[in-house]
Formats: structure tokens, C-alpha cells, sequence
């Protein structure tokens, strides 16, 4: 398993993903979640070109990937989604800790997150790789916003949070954001 950065030939791929991703909500009572489209190809190449967009690829070809903007300080995870046929092998947490890295060097305090509170693969798991969720008070401006819009796309019908997992300071100057970056095997 090799993290790398996302290819312009890989964005179709990513829509596939995270469709198939979307699926397991369906046996939770989710079926509007799992029906939701996954983003364009134009605003996943918007992640791309700006270097913080990573997948988890065998032999070449994706099985995973992480999306992320700078948010308040943070380099906050928009999306991070892993083929069904893949889960459950530490390849989420990998692209996690990928982009723990690259936020560290690029001089972030934390990574950010929104996800579903109840969803077993969602708020827990985030939990048990060191996210903590935030109280209304110490939501940023920025995250209040995107709390907003995924209200507004219909999906804050079901219980969110916001969270956050501080990332270790890093010396030495920053690598650049999209710099090529291979993580060794996956365990």
C-alpha cells in the first residue's frame, strides 16, 4: 500500500470509491447518505491542484483517498473515504496520519473533522485515533461554516460533531504542500 498524491487520472476513480463507501449507511437508516453523489470531478481536481488530496493506492490503482483544506489553523479532512472491499485493514488511519504528517509540516495546528456522531465508523472511530469533539464554544469561524453548509445540504438531520486531534510541532522548515510522499506499507 503506497500513499501518494492524487492523479488528475484517479478523480473518476474517487467518485467510485466513495460511492461504494457509501453504501454501509444504507444498514444504518442512512439510505439518503449513501445516495448523496460524491463530489464533481471538477471539485475534486479543486483539492488536487492545491496538494492536499491523497489516496491509498495497490499496485497503482486507488483504494482509498483523503481530501483537506486549511480551515482556522487546521487542515481540516473534508473527506476521507475507503473501498468496502478494503476496510477494516488500517488504510483509513494511515491516510489520517499521512495527512497528520503533512499538516505538521506545513505548520497546522490540528486536523479537523466533521462526522455523524452515532455511526460506528464515524465520531467513535475518529475518537479511538485521537480526535476529540468540540464544544459549541470552541468551534472556529470557519468550522460554524461548515457545520452551516452541511446543514444546508440536508445532512445535519442526523447528529453531527466537529472534531479535533492536535498535530505534534514539527522543526525545521515546511515541506511543500504537495510534495511527493510515500508512507511504506499499511498496517
Amino acid at each position: 500500500m503506497r500513499i501518494r498524491a492524487v492523479a488528475e487520472a484517479d478523480l473518476p476513480l474517487l467518485q467510485d470509491i466513495e460511492r461504494a463507501a457509501g453504501e454501509c449507511f444504507r444498514t444504518v437508516g442512512m439510505a439518503a447518505v449513501a445516495d448523496d453523489e460524491p463530489l464533481t470531478l471538477k471539485e475534486l481536481d479543486d483539492y488536487r491542484r492545491t496538494g492536499l488530496a491523497w489516496v491509498a493506492a495497490e499496485d497503482g490503482t486507488p483504494v482509498a483517498y483523503l481530501i483537506a483544506e486549511p480551515v482556522d489553523g487546521a487542515l481540516h479532512i473534508e473527506q476521507v473515504s475507503v473501498h468496502p472491499d478494503r476496510s477494516r485493514l488500517g488504510i483509513g488511519r494511515a491516510l489520517i496520519d499521512h495527512a497528520a504528517s503533512r499538516a505538521a509540516a506545513a505548520g497546522f495546528a490540528a486536523l479537523t473533522l466533521t462526522t455523524f456522531t452515532e455511526v460506528p465508523w464515524n465520531a467513535p472511530y475518529y475518537a479511538r485515533l485521537g480526535f476529540a469533539a468540540l464544544e459549541e464554544a470552541a468551534l472556529t469561524p470557519g468550522l460554524r461554516a461548515i457545520r452551516d453548509r452541511e446543514a444546508a445540504h440536508g445532512i445535519a438531520r442526523w447528529p453531527r460533531v466537529c472534531m479535533r486531534r492536535p498535530v505534534p510541532t514539527v522543526r525545521g522548515p515546511p515541506r511543500p504542500a504537495g510534495s511527493e510522499y510515500s508512507s511504506g506499507p499499511c498496517r
